[in-house]
């Protein structure tokens, strides 16, 4: 039989493998954001820059 700190260990690390994995993905999610944002405001220095000669 399984004692209860067995089963509360086994607990606790499935739920840590649960967030880290989401922890990923958002992280990755922040980085293309960012990535765009960066592209976005590049371009609209380059359209202000048209518009200004």
């Amino acid at each position: 039989m399984i004692s209860n700190r067995s089963k509360i260990t086994t607990a606790v690390l499935l739920a840590s493998l649960v967030a880290l994995a989401s922890c990923g993905n958002t992280i990755r999610g922040v980085g293309r954001d960012t990535a765009s944002a960066v592209g976005a405001t590049k371009s609209a220095a380059h359209s202000v820059a048209k518009a200004a000669n």
